[in-house]
């Protein structure tokens, strides 16, 4: 794969979403609310859905024992352990909702525990969630089940439990090995701690082990991230996820803590991310699609190389395109042509539940045309590629018409060696995966008349 020039990545160093959804969560009205979800539930209940397709379900967690300086999720900083007892209980309520409307037994495929920190709770309360989700749901072998986990939170022992409650996928949460960096964004974790883990997982038999990495932090410079790849490229994980950090001290509190003139200029960041390009490529890494990478073997890659690629709010996924299930405070989940988000704060969280309904807060009913824009971003974004008279007989309409504006805006990208338009359709290069988000920015109805994007993390 052609590997991107730092001048082709300034170019488009520009504000947009990460396409984990279309429309994208800032687009929610609370004019959507908890009746519209629990419609959508029924129809999928009472449809062919229930039945024909699996679920997945997202599990937010927000507790962590300490506070990442550069951290943009919805979390809760302490250390009494017994605030996730009362966690579980609200859990259990806002499950039994969710199983009195779509009743109980359906198949899940795919289950991920983010946060905040997962491993946060303990091996016990991490065995109660399990159990909760196993007697209302059916978890199929096979699926894909993933936490997220703080290597600074467990040992091998407690990689032991995950496996026997079924998790067949590690995420650890790296960023930077460089200890003046983890020092500036107040997460120390030695990588002999991160290496040991890592072993100890593979020794177990986890199907993937993944590691986060994140460039721009404060204090990092090419060189310095230079030795952290070859660190990670002596690790060998089977996934690598590498995001660039997003400073927005103005949403997210945290970040006023980071040292403005130790962040790296925008140039050493395009540089960072030139050559992490070069050094995963080099050592044997597939370039999936928007900041992940996985060795050749792994089931990310081989799911792109076959088109069985798919994108939800967790990122890229091998299991089919599903409604998911979004359990926990903050979280969000997608039924049919809808997605919903819960109450943001724990303490409205709680309060609804208490008042016996799902705390839904905000979502979105999708249009017709919100649909065709989707299927047309996450054939991108997935498959890299676009098959007009698909698309024309999936949604009966004429492609060249309906999408003339975004055809012209493609001619420039297809000059810059970024796709190729056929007479059959769009496809994505080599070189334009590296920027298969500002390709699908073209297709987004909302953001070409909404020229605002200061919300949104810039693509590179």
């Amino acid at each position: 794969m052609t590997v991107a020039t730092p001048e082709l990545l300034t170019r488009f160093d520009v504000s947009g979403p990460r396409y984990t959804s279309y429309p994208t969560a800032d687009r929610f009205v609370e004019a959507f609310g908890e009746n519209d979800y629990v419609l959508a539930l029924k129809q999928r209940h009472l449809g062919s859905a229930a039945k024909a397709m699996p679920l997945s379900i997202y599990v937010h967690i927000p507790f962590c024992e300490s506070l990442c300086y550069y951290c943009a999720c919805n979390k809760i900083i302490t250390k009494h352990h017994d605030r996730a007892d009362v966690y579980l209980r609200y859990l259990s309520r806002e499950i039994d909702l969710h199983t009195a409307h779509c009743g109980t037994g359906q198949i899940v495929s795919q289950l991920h525990l983010g946060g905040g920190t997962p491993t946060f709770l303990s091996d016990d309360g991490l065995r109660e969630l399990m159990d909760m989700l196993r007697r209302s749901f059916t978890l199929v072998s096979g699926g894909e089940y993933s936490i997220e986990v703080d290597p600074r939170t467990v040992d091998a022992g407690r990689l032991k439990v995950l496996a026997e409650l079924g998790f067949n996928r590690l995420s650890f949460g790296v960023q930077d090995f460089d200890p003046d960096v983890q020092k500036a964004v107040h997460r120390i974790q030695p990588a002999e701690q991160v290496f040991a883990l890592v072993e100890s997982a593979r020794t177990i038999g986890f199907d993937s082990i993944n590691v986060d990495l994140i460039y721009g932090l404060p204090k990092q410079t090419p060189e310095s991230f230079d030795r952290t790849l070859e660190q990670i490229k002596e690790l060998r994980p089977d996934r690598i996820a590498l995001y660039a950090y997003a400073h927005l001290p103005e949403r997210f509190k945290p970040q006023r803590r980071i040292v403005w003139a130790d962040l790296p200029m925008g140039s050493a960041k395009v540089s960072m991310l030139s050559r992490s390009l070069d050094a995963l490529t080099d050592a044997g890494y597939v370039y999936v699609g928007m900041d992940h990478f996985a060795l050749p073997e792994d089931a990310l890659a081989v799911a792109k190389r076959q088109g069985r690629l798919h994108r939800n709010f967790q990122g890229y996924s091998t299991q089919p395109d599903c409604d998911l299930i979004g359990l926990g405070v903050s979280a969000i989940g997608r039924v049919g042509a809808t997605y919903s988000q819960n109450a943001k704060t724990l303490e409205d969280y709680y309060d609804r539940l208490n008042q016996g309904h799902l705390p839904i807060v905000r979502g979105l009913a999708l249009s017709r045309d919100d649909l065709v824009r989707r299927a047309v971003i996450m054939a991108i974004m997935c498959q890299g590629a676009l098959n007009i008279e698909s698309v024309e007989q999936s949604w009966l309409i004429d492609f060249r018409q309906y999408f003339a504006r975004e055809l012209e805006q493609l001619v420039e990208m297809e000059q810059q060696g970024l796709v190729a338009l056929k007479p059959d359709g769009v496809e994505v290069t080599s070189m334009g995966w590296y920027f298969v988000r500002g390709i699908a920015m073209v297709f987004d109805r909302y953001l070409q008349s909404d020229r605002n994007r200061a919300r949104f993390s810039r693509i590179i």
